[in-house]
């Protein structure tokens, strides 16, 4: 084979003639080649060094027209091989590939003299070059001697032949490979945090089912600081809570944390949606000026069938009824938190027996591709034919928003049930009221209706006996420093009974200890001693509620 015709059409070749005459071409790298000896010094009217091709020829040493192709490919450090013909025959190997491969005898096919092109997934690429005359590459492939390298092949024009160069990249790959394990690493331990500060364990009410999904976005370590949350009030309410910080990383998630657990602190406080919404915002403020977060939080009483909302910059709840129909709630009640200067206010939707309420972020629906609210009629129409269980929901409409693992954000879902309940299960839960108009005749009034709607209720006589004192304590209360209208409500569920009385005063009352002269104070700390857990809060319309529970024996 005839290397030095070859060695006019190998890539970065160029006769010197050729470089004479082409002022344009681009010179020759020189540290290939041995700096000349210095010569004296120079007079200073001494002619100018020559430059350009002058220089070239100047220069002692080689030059490329005196160097055969086998030279040439036998001086690059990186594994060379020249391949002949349609069969792929061995015509030329360097030391380098040698030294990296072992030797190859000359004539025979690459297929059977070569097994780490098939290891390195060139094979297939030989023919391709040589029908289609255009290099083809494989990119850091790794052998069975545990080095990897990227390898280029390109035809030889006129001499049906291809030149397969290797560069040996294991540095690169293994420094690949450790940043990609570091990441994995880091992504897993952000993850996990982001977890950590989610509910392990989803609160289930008495009146609601409940399911909750949150999947961490794409494949980086930058989780974000989406969060949900559940959260019994007493009473049978219960609150909803669903909140995405800006942004991503440990801080947004730390940021989260901090929300979340100021959430649950206010939510105590069993205070009107938007007024604990207008805390948050005051704290989001106080905790990142530069962190802006939104947050919908929901209340949801039995008695009232609706949920109580207040948005800061959220996306709409959705509730499906019965009927497959989705309805969707205002738009939100405020702006996002942290931005400060604004009144929230509350808004409210139906949530009727057998209905579905799904709190969601904006992972599960906004899409580069498309507007915002195309997503969240998206989302409308897979609920509106999601049936089964809050998690069965939870995971059609993870499926139907087209949410996988390589999903660039993170999603947080919340699926609330409100069950239609029929038959023996609907005995479990009752409800039953007493306008108490005043006068010495409330107090007893209210006792007898307490017995009569207990033993109705077919409770174990001592269970009967302190839901009646209880009831006997609250109106003494309210008939003491409340003021009309009063209301007297009892409620039983599958798990607790529940004594509630309103009356149109807004001081809450609290638990002190009483002096022993004293003739009152007692009622609050014996509803303390003798129920599961009481509670207070002020009613949307003025005035105030005192509730007391009982679990119920299982």
């Amino acid at each position: 084979m005839n290397f030095t015709r070859w060695s006019a059409r190998l890539p970065g070749t160029q006769r010197r003639a050729a470089a004479r005459d082409d002022r344009s071409a681009v010179p020759a790298a020189r540290a290939e080649y041995a700096r000349p000896e210095a010569t004296p010094a120079q007079p200073d009217d001494a002619a100018p060094a020559p430059s350009g091709t002058a220089a070239a020829e100047a220069l002692p040493g080689p030059v490329l027209d005196d160097l055969s192709a086998r030279e040439i490919l036998g001086r690059l450090p990186a594994p060379v091989a020249l391949l002949h013909g349609p069969d792929h025959r061995v015509a030329y190997v360097n030391d380098a590939y040698e030294a990296a491969f072992g030797p190859r005898p000359s004539g025979v096919p690459a297929a059977q003299a070569m097994p780490e092109l098939d290891r390195l997934s060139v094979l297939p690429l030989l023919d391709q070059v040589l029908r289609s005359g255009t290099p083809r590459t494989v990119k850091s492939r790794r052998t069975t001697e545990g080095g990897s390298y990227t390898v280029t092949c390109t035809p030889i024009a006129g001499e049906d032949g291809v030149l397969v160069y290797a560069a040996d990249v294991t540095d690169h790959a293994e420094a690949a490979e450790r940043l990609r394990t570091s990441e994995r690493r880091h992504r897993e331990t952000a993850v996990t945090l982001q977890r950590s500060l989610l509910p392990q364990e989803l609160e289930q009410p008495d009146d609601l089912r409940i399911a909750a999904t949150y999947q961490p976005g794409g494949t980086d370590a930058a989780v974000g600081g989406d969060w949900y949350d559940v959260i019994t009030l007493g009473a049978g309410r219960t609150a909803l809570v669903i909140g995405d910080v800006m942004g991503r990383g440990v801080r947004a998630a730390a940021v989260m944390g901090q929300l979340r657990t100021a959430v649950r602190a206010y939510a105590r406080l069993d205070l009107p949606p938007h007024e604990v919404i207008q805390l948050l915002d005051v704290l989001a403020a106080e905790i990142d000026a530069s962190q802006i977060a939104t947050c919908v939080y929901a209340v949801h009483d039995p008695n009232e069938g609706q949920l109580v909302y207040a948005s800061a910059g959220h996306l709409p709840i959705l509730v499906r009824d019965e009927d497959g129909t989705v309805h969707r709630a205002a738009d939100p009640t405020g702006p996002p938190l942290g931005t400060g200067g604004w009144v929230h206010t509350s808004g409210t939707i139906a949530l009727p027996p057998g209905s579905t309420a799904v709190l969601y972020t904006d992972g599960l629906v906004e899409r580069r591709s498309e507007d915002i609210d195309e997503g969240v009629a998206s989302l409308a129409r897979a609920l509106s034919g999601a049936k089964g269980s809050p998690q069965v929901v939870c995971d059609r409409l993870i499926r139907s928003l087209g949410v996988t693992a390589e999903h660039d954000d993170d999603v947080a879902v919340l699926v609330v049930q409100h069950p239609a309940r029929t038959g023996a299960n609907a005995e479990l839960f009752h409800n039953a009221a007493l306008d108490l108009l005043g006068g010495i005749e409330a107090a007893p009034r209210a006792r007898a209706f307490a017995t009569g709607v207990l033993t109705s209720w077919r409770f174990p006589v001592e269970l009967r006996d302190l839901g009646v004192l209880a009831t006997s304590e609250l109106v003494a209360n309210s008939l003491q420093h409340g003021t009309p209208p009063m209301r007297l409500g009892l409620r039983r569920t599958d798990r607790r009974l529940i004594i509630e009385v309103t009356d149109g005063d807004d001081h809450l009352p609290r638990r002190r200890q009483a002096e022993p002269a004293d003739e009152a104070g007692r009622g609050i700390s014996i509803i303390a001693s003798i129920a599961t857990s009481w509670g207070s809060r002020r009613t949307p319309g003025g005035g105030k509620a005192v509730w007391c529970e009982f679990a119920l024996p299982q």
